[in-house]
Order: structure tokens, then C-alpha cells, then sequence
């Protein structure tokens, strides 16, 4: 059947993106890794670039795991043993033995009775929150929070649903205030690193403000918390803001895909939580887990991060970090200060967003750049990101790039 009408229309949304300078666009072709060389990490090939190097700035990679010898070893190994793909849900045709093993390590890892393991972060926030908001709970979430958070907040039917401007504690124990007696639960939801900006979460405060107000609920102050940016990369042994602030989340959910390099999204919490999560997460119930393999990766990836490889790893990538944050510094660029590994370069214009990650691209850097409605208007930036596996002439080359451009 004909759907003319309907492309008409999807067009004209698309010309409207494009004209605006919100439309993402054609997505880069990744056609192979140049090794790491002479001083400098590894470069990579773009189709229908031929032969020109590019240096990546734009990896959640955070650690370079993704390419570590052993962790592709260990993935090798389980696809021999167990094939490469789960077969089923779960539930249905049950578990591989490396799925329970990663959730093993990664419980011990942050301290927790329990893990599960989801086919992402996104389908892990997108998976939890919703069974655990009912009809009397109160939702207060940061305004900057992930779109998995808000779309998770949307699904859900919670009593009631409240957005505190960014990290103001004050709004936050305001909305606590006003939902007592009213609401039997709350749940205060967090980004951990806010992904655009790279500041974290003031967890301490939070946690502390929950403490005091708990006993206004008859279900308690859960505290939840998406930490994918800041596990692995954020923190002297890489567990994220929880290890930054000295406070702990009642329900921490982060990725195998950003720090750790494999595919895959996790929850930790207690073990009565988790068991009532597999009863009830329709998006773990119902949709396949990450394979076999991944599961051994990830595994292998999470028992590095935890170890004396792990805190160079991190060390190195903080020192990066920091001669980055210095050189744009050094140019008079505005940036937000820290230490994680994302790094803003803030722009605050659309066109000129757009013309300065052209120009990086034709000196053979890849950044981002964010615009509204990914961004507020008036915060538009390029977003670089810091891996281990950059070294200082990786550093220096994209500022000298950056010192190239137009003023």
C-alpha cells in the first residue's frame, strides 16, 4: 500500500531538523584501527576517507577496553564454549554461566548483596523504574537527568512526578517536603556524571536528605542512581561517583559499554530488590541478554578495572584529562572544570557547534558537538572525551587543532 502522504510528512520533519541544525546526521563508518605508534594511541579509518588517520574524541571508551588483548581473548573463548548468541530470555531456556559470573563480580565490585545484568543501560533504567513506582509514589528527578530517565518517569504511572532545577538540593528537599503524608514512597533519581557536562551528583547531600525525610514515607526514600558515565572512569579505583562522594545508592544502575568496553547495561542493589526486579522488569523478563561472550568480556573487563592495571589505567587517564583541561584553558576556552573524562568545550552557538566540529574533522579529529534540544539553548558545546589509550601527543595534536580554528 502506498504511504506517500505519510514520507511527505517525515520529510518535512527532516527538512525542519536539518534547517535548524538539530538533525544528527549520517551516522560515521568506522572502517579500521590503526594500532597505537610512536608516541600516539590508536588512530582509526572512516569510510570513504581512504587512508587519513583520525584520532577519536569521542569514545565513552573511557579506558580503551574494548580493544585490550585479553578482554577480546576472553570473549573468543566463550563463543567457542557457549556460542554467540544467549539462544533465548532467561527465563525461558535459562542462564549461561558466564551471565552469572559477571553478575557476580560485578556485586562484589560495588559492594552489593546482587546484580543483574540488561541488553543496555538505557533498557536497565527504562526496565526498573516503572515497576517500582506505583500509584503512591513520588518521582523527583535532576532536570539534566538522561533521557532513559525521563523516559522511564514517562512510562511509569507514579502519584506524582517532580523535576528540581540542577543539582539544587534545596528543590529537591522542597518536593520531598510537599510529598509527605501524601505518597507512602519516593524515589529521588540521579544521573551520577551528567553526560553533556561532566559534573556529578552531590550523592552525600542526596543520600542525606533522603535519610532525613525517610521516615515520612511508609515505603521508604529509595535513592537511584545512573552512574554509566562515571563507573570505570570516574573515582581512583573507578567506581564512580558513589567512590567520589563516600556515599552509596540504594539502587546503582551503570553500562558495560562505556568504561568496560563490551555491550550491556547492570543494576546493583539488595538482594530482595533484585529478585523482585527479574520478577517484574518486563524489559529483562521479556528481551534477550547480551550474549555469552560479552558476558565473559565484560567479566574479564570489570576484574582489570578492579585491579593494580586498572589504578594506572585510571591514573593515566586522569592525567590526560587534567593536560586537556589545561591546554583549552591556555586558549581561553570556556570549559566546566573536573575530573572526569568528558570534557566540554562550551560553544554556546549552533552554527559555530556545527563549524567547529567540521574543522576538527578535516584535521583529523572526531568530537562531538551538541546542540539544542540535546542541550539548552544557549549551553551548546563539543563534547570531548578522554580515554586511557590517549597519550600527550594525542592531547596536543587536538588542541593545536583546536587553536586552528576561526576565533
Amino acid at each position: 500500500m502506498p504511504v506517500q502522504r505519510l514520507e511527505d510528512s517525515l520529510s518535512a520533519e527532516l527538512t525542519a531538523l536539518q534547517q535548524s541544525g538539530r538533525a544528527k546526521g549520517r551516522e560515521t563508518v568506522f572502517t579500521g584501527v590503526v594500532p597505537a605508534a610512536g608516541g600516539r594511541g590508536p588512530r582509526y579509518l572512516l569510510d570513504g576517507e581512504g587512508d587519513k588517520p583520525f584520532l577519536r574524541m569521542n569514545s565513552n571508551g573511557y579506558l580503551g577496553l574494548a580493544m585490550a588483548p585479553d578482554v577480546v581473548a576472553a570473549e573468543e573463548a566463550a563463543v567457542r564454549a557457549f556460542g554467540s548468541g544467549p539462544g533465548a530470555v532467561r527465563f525461558i531456556s535459562g542462564t549461561w554461566a558466564p551471565h552469572t559470573e559477571l553478575e557476580r563480580r560485578l556485586a562484589a565490585f560495588h559492594g552489593r548483596p546482587a546484580a543483574m545484568v540488561f541488553s543496555s543501560a538505557y533498557a536497565a533504567v527504562m526496565g526498573i523504574l516503572p515497576p517500582l513506582i506505583t500509584p503512591e509514589t513520588v518521582v523527583i528527578s535532576d532536570a539534566l537527568n538522561h533521557n532513559c530517565i525521563i523516559n522511564a518517569i514517562r512510562l511509569a504511572g507514579g502519584a506524582a512526578k517532580q523535576v528540581y532545577p540542577h543539582l539544587d538540593l534545596a528543590a529537591l528537599e522542597g518536593h520531598l517536603t510537599a510529598a509527605a503524608g501524601s505518597c507512602r514512597r519516593a524515589i529521588v533519581v540521579t544521573d551520577g556524571i551528567f553526560s553533556m557536562r561532566g559534573d556529578h551528583a552531590a550523592l552525600a547531600e542526596i543520600v542525606e536528605l533522603a535519610r532525613r525525610h525517610d521516615g515520612a514515607f511508609p515505603e521508604n526514600v529509595l535513592v537511584v542512581v545512573d552512574d554509566s558515565h562515571g563507573v570505570g572512569a570516574f573515582g581512583e579505583t573507578g567506581r564512580g561517583t558513589e567512590e567520589v562522594t563516600g556515599a552509596q545508592a540504594d539502587i546503582l544502575v551503570a553500562t558495560l559499554g562505556k568504561a568496560f568496553g563490551v555491550n550491556g547495561g547492570y543494576v546493583v542493589a539488595g538482594a530482595t530488590v533484585i529478585d523482585y526486579l527479574r520478577e517484574t522488569s518486563p524489559l529483562y523478563v521479556f528481551s534477550n541478554p547480551i550474549g555469552p561472550g560479552e558476558a565473559a568480556a565484560a567479566a574479564k573487563a570489570v576484574e582489570i578495572v578492579d585491579g593494580p592495571r586498572g589504578g594506572q589505567m585510571l591514573a593515566h587517564l586522569r592525567r590526560m584529562t587534567a593536560r586537556f583541561e589545561a591546554g583549552l584553558t591556555a586558549q581561553g576556552l570556556e570549559t566546566i572544570p573536573g575530573e572526569h573524562p568528558v570534557v566540554p568545550l562550551m560553544v554556546r552557538d549552533t552554527a559555530r557547534t556545527t563549524a567547529c566540529v567540521a574543522h576538527l574533522r578535516a584535521h583529523g579529529v572526531l568530537a562531538t558537538g551538541l546542540n539544542y534540544p540535546v542541550v539548552p539553548k544557549g549551553d551548546e558545546e563539543i563534547r570531548f572525551q578522554i580515554s586511557a589509550d590517549h597519550t600527550p601527543l594525542d592531547i596536543d595534536e587536538a588542541l593545536a587543532a583546536l587553536a586552528g580554528f576561526p576565533t
